[in-house]
């Protein structure tokens, strides 16, 4: 290399990330506590069933709402966030959801009545749907496109994070104390937040546009080629205007948008929520010949695991190829699942059961260890490793980066509603369901919505890999190019 060639190259624009993965870990604070809240009952629920405080005690139908009003709130908190996102911005609209956390863990920290657990959860709730709403799309607006996948998988890890958290110290940690330990990430969140800032395409709507510079200067570093991104910025903006109903028959918006909406109710339909909130009841009907809740806290370390690998792969093998794994593994394991809980003695009735009724008096000294019953276990490690690799992580991502962004505030919080209003009616209805017919009856539901899923990345999913967000909504301006032309 020449002397001239040398100095030119010193002289390149250089984009340093240091400051931007500050910024998203701070946010992703915020999905880690959802991670922690939404997992909450899975080692709860076996301490309050058993629990000598008659006014704590929980029946069936008490577990069944405890378990899924968490998901109500999350659906309130999605829709809130709709009104919010666009309202007083992104950031301030994830700050403002530890407020619903921090009171609803001291709730159930202090609570004397069942009715204190459900209103904890459904605040835990509402602070998980807006964070579910809001971070996305603060991540992708602020991310550079090189990492904005990498970027954009973090709240599912930090998620699957925190639930791991839950199980862990749940095999130790009384329930009291759980809640206690669920308000620490929400108030950090909210510390690191106030030093971090507004995204620079949120600021360019409202008109700041001198903040929007200083916003982008400082998370891509003063030596890197801002200014170029945010006449991008600009420009892609001004040619939007704003969004009218009238806009909707548009295929640049109702086609996002659908596509949006369609993933996030397939991605509860594949059944995730239930599973991860009744983990350890599932593993105590199943005759799994270790302790539940190892069991939980096992599968828990796998899926953080699988996050991690979908992480760096998500710019490498690209959205589709991720989510076609993804719903394959998920419909192995849950066939598997079903045709197990169909062919064996897992009986109906109360999902959490007792030790001595299952193969648990194995590790009593009772009978010996029996290979067959790590089915389950075996099946829902690959179920949870399947969906952490694709159809977890990517239905975020992919929502914050399709939406066009004259609707991205709104449609995000429309798409968590219906998310979260899925995941109610599943969870609910999960439990009675199991005690009726037993678990073969909902595990092949499951395995059956896998299929429909791979179906539906390959026909009406695009490949958003490596492209900016300025060429996908171009992508859906033409319908046919990703490339702009100035």
């Amino acid at each position: 290399m020449d002397e001239r060639t040398e100095l030119l190259v010193n002289q390149a624009p250089r984009t340093s990330h240091a400051k931007l993965y500050l910024a998203v870990f701070s946010a992703v604070l915020g999905n880690f506590s959802f991670g922690y809240s939404l997992v909450y009952p899975s080692p709860v629920i076996p301490q309050l069933e058993n629990s000598n405080n008659p006014h704590l005690k929980l029946d069936t139908e008490q577990i069944a709402w405890f378990g899924s009003i968490f998901t109500l709130g999350a659906a309130a908190g999605g829709l809130g966030a709709m009104l919010l996102n666009d309202l007083i911005g992104r950031k301030l609209s994830i700050m403002v959801s530890a407020v619903p956390s921090t009171v609803g863990y001291i709730v159930m920290g202090a609570a004397q009545a069942t009715w204190m657990l459900h209103l904890g959860r459904f605040l835990t709730g509402i602070a998980g749907g807006m964070t579910a709403a809001s971070i996305p799309v603060y991540i992708s607006e602020i991310s550079h496109p090189k990492v904005r996948g990498a970027l954009g998988s973090c709240p599912q890890v930090t998620a699957v994070f925190g639930a791991l958290s839950l199980y862990a110290l749940g095999l130790v940690v009384p329930w009291r104390w759980l809640a206690v330990a669920g308000e620490i990430p929400a108030l950090l969140m909210l510390l690191l937040l106030c030093f971090m800032p507004s995204s620079p395409r949120y600021l360019v709507t409202c008109g700041k546009h001198e903040k929007a510079l200083k916003a982008l200067e400082w998370l891509r570093g003063p030596n890197s080629d801002f200014t170029t991104e945010f006449n991008r910025i600009q420009l892609s903006i001004s040619s939007q205007g704003k969004i009218q109903w009238s806009d909707l028959k548009m295929p640049f918006y109702y086609k996002p948008i659908l596509i949006s909406i369609w993933m996030r109710f397939l991605q509860q339909m594949t059944g995730i929520t239930p599973v991860l909130v009744y983990l350890e009841p599932i593993f105590h009907k199943t005759d799994v010949s270790v302790k539940p809740k190892y069991d939980a806290a096992l599968v828990g370390a796998i899926r953080l695991v699988s996050v991690v690998i979908a992480a760096s792969l998500m710019d490498k093998a690209g959205r589709k190829v991720l989510l076609y794994t993804s719903g394959f593994l998920m419909f192995l394991s849950t066939l598997s699942m079903s045709m197990y809980t169909h062919t064996s003695h897992c009986p109906s009735g109360n999902l959490t059961g007792s030790m001595e009724s299952t193969g648990l008096v194995a590790l009593q000294g009772g009978s010996a260890f029996n290979l067959i019953t790590l089915i389950p276990l075996i099946s829902t490690m690959v179920y949870i490793f399947g969906y952490a690799m694709g159809w977890g992580p990517i239905t975020w991502l992919l929502m914050s980066e399709i939406l066009p962004l004259g609707a991205r505030g709104i449609t995000s919080g429309l798409c968590v509603g219906v998310s979260w209003l899925t995941a109610f009616v599943l969870t609910h209805v999960f439990m009675h369901v199991v005690e009726s017919v037993g678990l073969f009856v909902p595990f092949l539901f499951f395995s059956v919505v896998c299929v429909v899923n791979i179906i539906f990345a390959a026909v009406c999913v695009p490949e958003t890999r490596k492209r900016s967000l300025e060429e996908i909504e171009n992508y859906f301006r033409t319908g046919r190019s990703f490339t702009i032309i100035d």
